[in-house]
């Protein structure tokens, strides 16, 4: 398991950080984690773009799932580095606005 905890920034792009914080209070909420369809419908974008993310996060050492079950994704993220979840509506900013 990935030591994600401490002062130093967790290494995610703010875009994977609301898909960790996605997972995580879905998780929290329904005391199971979300199927890809559920990110899909949260996010509002297509199964291939949810599937990469995940294969993303996982090689990355963010998440863990079982081969072969459904609703196996597990959070590896202290909750104390994951952003706020933000409206899926509203877009996620990326950088730092000028002076």
């Amino acid at each position: 398991m990935n030591q994600m905890s401490g002062k130093a920034a967790p290494g995610f792009t703010p875009k994977q950080g609301q898909y960790l914080a996605f997972i995580d209070a879905y998780t929290r909420v329904n005391r199971q984690p979300p199927a890809e369809r559920d990110i899909q419908r949260y996010f509002g974008v297509t199964p291939p773009t949810v599937h990469q993310m995940i294969l993303t996060l996982e090689r990355a050492g963010f998440i863990r799932r079982t081969p072969g079950a459904s609703r196996s994704i597990q959070v590896l993220v202290a909750p104390d580095d994951l952003p706020i979840l933000q409206d899926p509506d509203q877009p996620v900013k990326t950088s730092v606005s000028g002076y």
